[in-house]
């Protein structure tokens, strides 16, 4: 029986493949599973520095099998939503590796990771309303904080799609290459596996945390996630390594 995801690590980078290509890698609930079980490795295992999420066979995903659905199937996780990531993030950073499509659920899961990388003829789309739906994993509400909202509600009422040349221009995309968007990821996330990995935990939380912080207690809540960076180990190793011109050694810790 063909796995619904594969998993495989190297070089602090877990690259996690949803393996569902006969069916355009429309999200299942053993596929949703197998992604969740992916991002409890990726916090738990020290080596590990970054995640890359992508698709088999030159998709990333078309959104919810409709074949499930109709037999009562949802494709999400308990408490962490649809593929596994859409209410939740790891600790760590994930980055989405798309070639082709990646519509409905399948741009609200590249919405849920932290950076994207994109191939050139890569499409983004939440065309749910042409069906009769809306995007309930996460595509009205984040879209909004990540785009212009006059974009993401045009995009939200005419389901239309958008190529990567464009999602690019509206800051949702972070790179476009002209190859497989998985050659760009392993290259982006080899430059985050680089640095500490206390400081990109503390990172990833405060970007991920401070769009709902007040003025007044902003400071004092960034204190907490980076007061603990500061006093580490590797902090010590990061500035000892500079001094002597040399490659850091972390620890995480």
């Amino acid at each position: 029986m063909t796995e619904e995801v594969l998993i495989s690590a190297e070089g602090g980078i877990l690259t996690v493949t949803i393996n569902r290509p006969e069916a355009k890698n429309a999200m299942n609930y053993a596929a949703a599973k197998a992604i969740s079980d992916a991002m409890d490795r990726l916090d738990a295992e020290d080596d590990l520095r970054v995640a890359i999420l992508t698709g088999a066979g030159g998709t990333f995903c078309s959104g919810m099998d409709l074949k499930g659905f109709l037999k009562g199937e949802r494709p999400s996780v308990e408490g962490r939503g649809f593929g596994g990531l859409s209410q939740w993030t790891p600790k760590k950073p994930v980055i989405a590796a798309v070639d082709g499509y990646a519509l409905a659920g399948g741009m609200e899961l590249a919405l849920s990771c932290d950076l994207i990388v994109a191939n050139s003829g890569a499409k983004f789309g939440i065309p749910e309303a042409k069906r009769g739906l809306a995007a309930a994993a996460g595509g009205l509400i984040k879209l909004p904080r990540q785009i212009p909202p006059r974009i993401a509600m045009e995009l939200a009422l005419t389901g239309d799609f958008i190529d990567a040349k464009r999602a690019y221009e509206l800051g949702f995309v972070n790179r476009v290459v002209e190859g497989p968007a998985m050659a760009g990821a392993i290259e982006l996330a080899a430059r985050v596996a680089a640095n500490g990995p206390l400081a990109l935990v503390a990172s990833k939380a405060i970007v991920r945390d401070s769009h709902s912080w007040s003025d007044e207690e902003m400071w004092s809540k960034q204190d907490a996630y980076i007061a603990p960076v500061f006093v580490s180990a590797d902090a010590r190793e990061g500035a000892l390594a500079f001094a002597e011109k040399r490659p850091p050694n972390w620890q995480g810790k």
